[in-house]
């Protein structure tokens, strides 16, 4: 049986995004205290880490990252209070829709063919 992986996003109209991307960009930035480890460790650029967490910090009431500059003693990042309340809000909606649907999600699962052509999450077909 072909495995099944669940993710939602949440569209703040008109302001923006929240998905499995960016919350494990905050998650990552949380567990290395830097951007930069945390998208390196995602396979993204600086650049691209940085502008979604600018968008993030945008996106909600306060930030929630804080991030200081480097220097002779070192840069860093880290979750604000706002931050992490996000990320486990975030992550308790995953669990009780994953919860509430197990149903559904196996009757999908097992409607897959086994022979469905396999693409690699987030690959353009």
């Amino acid at each position: 049986m072909p495995a099944t992986r669940f993710s939602f996003r949440l569209d703040f109209t008109p302001g923006g995004r929240l998905g499995p991307g960016k919350v494990q960009l905050l998650e990552a930035i949380g567990e290395t205290g830097s951007i930069s480890a945390a998208g390196r460790s995602m396979k993204m650029s600086y650049r691209r880490a940085w502008l979604l967490v600018d968008d993030l910090n945008r996106i909600f009431r306060a930030p929630l990252v804080e991030a200081q500059p480097g220097g002779a003693k070192g840069g860093g990042a880290h979750l604000t209070a706002l931050g992490r309340e996000i990320v486990a809000n975030y992550r308790a909606i995953e669990a009780k829709a994953l919860e509430a649907g197990a149903a559904e999600i196996a009757a999908l699962r097992a409607a897959v063919s086994p022979t469905a052509p396999i693409r690699e999450p987030g690959k353009k077909a």
